[in-house]
């Protein structure tokens, strides 16, 4: 089923994305899970940091793609998906007051690359891989999830993810300024625990006024026309999450 889980350690809130079956892929419920969780926190004010990373050695490989049959092939309940279930749980993480630190190791692909571009700074385990290449599974992403990406990644890189279905390695992903550090994936976690424990001996009020100020996300934020999910029966629609399901080919 896969979960959203947090806990807390003094001052530090850990959300942790947990779906190990399928490298953390993102269900539905874990979407409406993730905007409880950044609700709850955000509401406290004992809370001077948030990690967040992925059960295992994954961050987050993208979305639970065996669910998607019971909904995305209807525009009502596709729009929905995307602008209430997945919207929601990654405006919560935006309207987060508290610093969010990304700890980014293995897949971080098309949901995982959508929530860590929500978070205020990355770190990539070296041997992490970033892309979306959704374009197999004939769908574009959600205009305020490519707007999102497109502003954390950069234009360049979010065009070869969505365009070219290109996937990039932790030095591209440092290269074009997605990742504030990247590290051998033995020292990630000693890393971030480093960062961590930095950041909570700095001043709270400072933190979170730099992250308003900091915080411009209107291209981001504007309402999706309906017309934006008028694809959903299409014919390559079907078929590109039929072939990902029955591990083939697509036939576009």
């Amino acid at each position: 089923m896969g979960s959203i889980d947090w806990q807390q350690s003094g001052a530090l809130a850990t959300v942790t994305l947990s779906n190990p079956a399928r490298m953390n892929a993102m269900t539905r419920a874990m979407w409406l899970q993730l905007r409880e969780v950044f609700l709850e926190i955000s509401a406290r004010t004992d809370l001077l940091c948030v990690l967040v990373q992925g059960a295992g050695g994954h961050f987050c490989a993208g979305g639970d793609i065996s669910e998607y049959p019971a909904f995305r092939f209807a525009q009502e309940s596709l729009m929905h998906f995307h602008e209430v279930e997945v919207w929601g749980g990654l405006q919560a993480m935006l309207d987060c007051p508290i610093p969010l630190l990304a700890l980014v190791r293995g897949n971080c692909m098309g949901a995982g690359l959508e929530i860590s571009s929500c978070c205020d700074l990355r770190l990539g385990a070296a041997g992490s891989v970033y892309g979306a290449p959704i374009a197999r599974l004939g769908f574009p992403m959600a205009p305020r999830e490519a707007a999102l990406v497109q502003q954390a990644v950069g234009a360049v890189t979010a065009s070869a993810m969505l365009l070219a279905a290109e996937s990039f390695d932790a030095a591209h992903m440092l290269r074009c300024g997605f990742l504030a550090w990247s590290v051998p994936d033995e020292a990630a976690q000693a890393q971030a625990d480093a960062l961590v424990a930095r950041m909570l001996t700095l001043s709270p009020q400072a933190a979170r006024l730099n992250k308003q100020v900091l915080r411009q996300r209107s291209s981001a934020q504007a309402p999706t026309p309906t017309s934006a999910y008028a694809y959903a029966d299409s014919k390559e629609h079907r078929e590109g999450v039929q072939a990902f399901l029955d591990k083939r080919r697509p036939d576009f």
